[in-house]
């Protein structure tokens, strides 16, 4: 039963809750024309104010009025992405890729037949979505089917950003209501959902650049809180699903499999062929542009990994580097995918932690160049906070490259050489707290 102090401190808690909301909300709406005009310290001002803000939030919602602060949190965010709904993408135009992929399905078209530019398309461009359609004149589209059916939903609707981003922040409710029902059965304030609903990587890379991402982890949090509730068949076709609109959703799959049970790998298999059924008239096209992007974005000749880069830049290039550095890391996420499918311990808690790390050596070892893709580690910072995990999705904004800078920030060289020693102190300072917990643990276990 509260006392009297409790609804007074429960009172102003609520109270500090809508200040914050109100001046962030305030920032993040401001934020774009003040990064446009003065340039990229402003964004990594408002990822770090904004990050703050998140910690505090859920810290003080934990201690306030629970379904007020609850309340004042979600109406926080929401109005953070309002905001965000009445500028133009300008950090990333592959909304404008799905938006036109949606108008191609409609129109009787398999998406990835053609790219954009091919003059059989010609009778569907217009001024407002083809000029903005980045690599249109030589890449077919690299989305998966999953992808292809919410773009096709969606512009049914109305073939505009702003419907688009508007549907992708409905997908942020459902990772919302998935991370609520998981605090509660941790026993868990709701009120830690502050810190993925006023993030600022989900706000600017989801409200503001309209990323598919959204619609992956709402599936991947779909696919956890199934899984919680005992229903781990039905949480392998959701992540499936999720890894049908972007594949780092499969890295959670190990987790949720219990060998030797054929049934998940059988509906797993038979998901991604029912989902690429429908498009299967171009053969191999259906994959698009995976194998371009993979050479232009660096991955196949090693100059995309940002460790490599960093072990090249000390001990100088050798020409069996990249090849070794592969062989590596897909040996080092076998071994963990294999650890995390035959584990132990199957508890809610422990898929957490396994799902966590797979995602965060992949995304580690592959060294993504864009902030999006960090977006997925987000909501585990709700259920499991690790220090890697916050580095890898705050500072991720020093990726950002897109305005030409007014005081001009560091090159990205030396941003990329920033972000890989943070990065790997965060590791290493995990690795650390995770050795601390055990030997507590054991000294626990002998008294």
């Amino acid at each position: 039963m509260q006392t009297r102090a409790d609804r007074a401190g429960g009172g102003r808690g609520n109270i500090w809750l809508a200040a914050m909301a109100l001046g962030l909300s305030v920032l993040t709406a401001s934020a774009a024309s003040l990064h446009q005009r003065y340039g990229g310290w402003v964004l990594i001002g408002v990822f770090a104010a904004s990050t703050a803000g998140a910690c505090a939030a859920a810290r003080l919602g934990g201690r306030a009025d629970r379904p007020g602060a609850l309340i004042l949190i979600l109406a926080g965010a929401l109005a953070m992405r309002a905001g965000m709904l009445m500028t133009e993408p300008y950090l990333s135009s592959d909304i404008y890729r799905y938006i036109w992929d949606g108008r191609v399905q409609a129109a009787g078209i398999n998406p990835y037949r053609y790219v954009p530019g091919a003059p059989e398309l010609a009778w569907l461009r217009d001024g407002a979505i083809f000029p903005n359609i980045n690599r249109a004149s030589y890449a077919p589209t690299i989305y998966p089917p999953a992808a292809q059916a919410i773009f096709f939903l969606v512009t049914r609707l109305s073939e505009s950003v702003v419907a688009m981003r508007i549907a992708l922040i409905a997908m942020e409710a459902a990772i919302c209501a998935s991370l609520a029902g998981l605090l509660h059965r941790q026993g868990a304030p709701a009120a830690r959902i502050a810190i993925y609903a006023w993030h600022p990587l989900p706000i600017w890379e989801i409200a503001g650049n309209g990323h598919i991402d959204a619609a992956m982890i709402a599936l991947l949090m779909l696919g956890l809180w199934l899984y919680a509730a005992g229903r781990p068949l039905a949480s392998g076709i959701a992540v499936t699903l999720g890894a049908l609109i972007k594949p780092t959703a499969a890295l959670a799959l190990p987790a949720l499999w219990k060998p030797p049970d054929w049934r998940l790998p059988l509906l797993v298999a038979a998901t991604l062929l029912a989902a690429y059924c429908p498009y299967l008239s171009v053969g191999p096209g259906v994959f698009g542009y995976l194998g371009g992007y993979l050479r232009e974005e660096g991955l196949t000749t090693g100059s995309g990994y940002k460790l490599l880069f960093l072990i090249n830049g000390l001990t100088g290039a050798r020409p069996w580097a990249t090849t070794v550095y592969i062989v590596v890391c897909v040996l080092l996420l076998i071994g963990l995918a294999l650890a995390a499918g035959f584990r132990r311990d199957r508890s809610e808690a422990a898929t957490v932690r396994a799902v966590t790390w797979l995602l965060i050596a992949f995304l580690v070892l592959s060294s993504p160049h864009y902030p999006w893709y960090f977006l997925v580690l987000v909501p585990f910072l709700v259920l499991h906070a690790t220090a890697t995990a916050w580095v890898l999705t705050v500072a991720s904004v020093l990726f950002y490259d897109a305005v030409p800078e007014v005081g001009p920030l560091p090159s990205y060289e030396a941003r990329i050489l920033v972000f890989t020693l943070l990065t790997l102190a965060a590791l290493a300072f995990d690795a650390w707290a995770y050795r601390q917990k055990r030997a507590a643990a054991a000294i626990g276990g002998t008294t």
